[in-house]
């Protein structure tokens, strides 16, 4: 069975290798920049839409491994593109927010707090090492390597529905304390 887009070929495992390394890091320089871009009070509402991204990425994932478990490769295909690009503009938009804004703390306090802070911290952890797993999962599923693509969605799926759940979450929570 010929490839769906990309070929099957050791430079295309390098390139997802290098892009998993280089996306977390090039978040982490943009988002550590002290000295903050104007780009306008319409990134105030930023935070607002990387929350309902979130909620949405949460949603279609879970349709698409119910399409899966129903058989229906057709419809888990779009939900799962549709999951990777939504997680795209995600990205994009977080580093637009936190490019243009300083950093919003918790106000929360007791038991919140620390609960807050588990959720925020391991949805840090857990996003930085799923973006290996999400580009392997599509890159297998796009050059047919089913095999494959199935070993490593049984650690990405679950990871990355953790990330985007925990980051509806900790929106939530966190939100009553944007300016």
């Amino acid at each position: 069975m010929a490839s769906l887009i990309l070929d099957k070929n050791p430079k295309n495992d390098k390139l997802v290798n290098a892009l998993s390394l280089a996306i977390p890091l090039a978040v982490a320089l943009l988002i550590g920049i002290r000295q903050k871009i104007d780009l306008g009070a319409w990134t105030k509402v930023l935070p607002h839409i990387i929350g309902l991204l979130n909620s949405t990425t949460s949603i279609t994932l879970i349709l698409g491994f119910y399409f899966i478990r129903k058989g229906n490769i057709a419809a888990h295909r779009t939900l799962m593109l549709i999951s990777f690009f939504q997680g795209a503009l995600f990205l994009i938009l977080y580093i637009l927010y936190h490019v243009s804004n300083p950093s919003t703390s918790f106000g929360g306090e007791g038991i919140l707090k620390p609960i807050y802070y588990f959720l925020l911290i391991s949805h840090i952890v857990l996003s930085v090492g799923v973006v290996w797993f999400v580009l392997k999962a599509v890159y297998y599923a796009l050059s047919n390597q089913i095999a494959e693509h199935k070993k490593v969605v049984k650690w990405a799926f679950p990871i990355w529905l953790y990330v985007s759940v925990t980051g509806v979450i900790v929106y939530l929570m966190i939100s009553p304390y944007y300016n």
